[in-house]
């Protein structure tokens, strides 16, 4: 059965290419992807599945019903693209202005998409159900994921697997990861409100610039000083914003920054020291300060016989040559909610532009994937979701006949 929907896929990959690029051609920033939205809808409409459209907000959920008895097994893509400018040199190059994929996410959709038409081809073999969640909004907090799932995306859902197409990693390399794979991914905002005055009298005011280098520096003492060396955490300032003419010393700074950690304890922890570091440094240079800390998704922790299951099998699949664990990754994914509300395990899935002098990393302009990784990621997800099935049916049929 496996090498006919494996045969089935090879068979479809040019359709699959067509529809990454069509998709990387015309991207939607997160929350606005209606045209991206109806084109999937379409897709399925065509096929005859199931699909339920709005759900959360532009998110969408097909269903698969197997003509077998047995458990609902969920995969998931996203679609969303980034307000980035795509500077690539490539036939399917961002047609909006100011917005491309530069993740692959149109990867993800198109890889799932033509997994969904093989095996809705197959609907007679399959030992139960399988739900496509397509989710909009994976870019930008508060996500699409939660949302969708408060719409129920996950009712009757047994198990859930998740991929992303990793561009930093070869095509047919698998990595997985059982326990915290991905952090959290938490932003937080610092106004310091000194007094401004001029540059040849620094002694009458409270330079908001300077009280803002040390708050930066002190905050650095968080994860060296304050959190368990065994453990990893990010405490990292992004944007610092004091503009005046030369002569001016500043009256206010603002600074923005994110943390990474995968303990929800020291997630909580830090969010604590970074009030207490801006509350020392500020009275200790008698000025005023605001502090907002804004918690985004959580971090992603597979679960782990699922995660092994999804090792051993991967290992199967035509075209992966090898299956390692990954390290720990400080980025962030809201796939994290679907793991706290069933089983299931998220992977990598290499796709490393093989015939480019540079590999640039996701979210850059010239972001791009190896297509080849759409097909590995498609057979992978195919394997998980039939042997889990079988599997699943075995131990039942042992259980009865006991």
């Amino acid at each position: 059965m496996l090498d006919q929907l494996w045969s089935n896929l090879d068979q479809y990959f040019n359709e699959m290419i067509d529809i990454r690029r069509y998709l990387h051609m015309h991207p939607e920033i997160s929350f606005q992807e209606v045209k991206t939205a109806a084109f999937i809808k379409k897709y399925y409409q065509d096929l005859g599945i199931e699909i339920r459209e709005n759900v959360g907000g532009n998110g969408l959920v097909a269903k698969i019903i197997g003509e077998l008895p047995g458990p609902t097994v969920a995969l998931r893509a996203d679609f969303d693209a980034l307000p980035i400018q795509d500077e690539k040199d490539v036939a399917y190059k961002s047609t909006v202005p100011g917005v491309m994929h530069a993740c692959g996410h149109d990867g993800h959709t198109a890889t799932l998409l033509v997994l969904a038409k093989v095996l809705n081809q197959h609907r007679h073999l399959l030992n139960g159900n399988v739900v496509l969640i397509h989710q909009h909004a994976e870019e930008y907090a508060p996500g699409g994921a939660l949302s969708m799932i408060n719409d129920g995306c996950l009712e009757g859902v047994d198990v859930i697997f998740g991929t992303h197409l990793w561009a930093s990693e070869p095509v047919g390399k698998i990595q997985y990861r059982s326990g915290p794979i991905m952090a959290a991914a938490d932003r937080f905002e610092i106004r310091v409100h000194g007094e401004g005055g001029h540059g040849a009298q620094p002694h009458k005011t409270k330079d908001a610039i300077l009280i803002g280098s040390q708050i930066v520096t002190n905050l650095q003492q968080i994860i060296s000083r304050k959190v368990d060396p065994v453990s990893s955490a990010v405490v990292s300032v992004g944007s610092f914003v004091a503009e005046n003419a030369f002569n001016i010393i500043a009256n206010s700074a603002k600074l923005i920054g994110t943390v990474r950690t995968f303990d929800e304890d020291i997630r909580t922890q830090i969010e604590k020291e970074i009030d207490n570091v801006i509350k020392g440094t500020c009275l200790m240079n008698n000025a005023e300060y605001e502090y907002d800390f804004f918690r985004g998704y959580p971090a992603v922790v597979n679960h782990h016989d699922e995660t092994e299951f999804l090792r051993e099998n991967a290992s199967q699949v035509p075209g992966v040559y090898e299956v390692e664990e990954t390290p720990l990754q400080m980025g962030g994914e809201d796939f994290a909610y679907y793991l706290q509300h069933v089983k299931g395990t998220f992977f990598f899935t290499g796709a490393k532009p093989a015939h480019s002098e540079d590999v640039y990393p996701h979210h850059h302009p010239k972001f791009d994937i190896d297509e080849k990784g759409m097909l590995i990621a498609a057979k992978t997800l195919c394997k998980a979701t039939i042997q889990y099935q079988l599997d699943y049916r075995e131990s039942h049929e042992l259980n009865l006949n006991k």
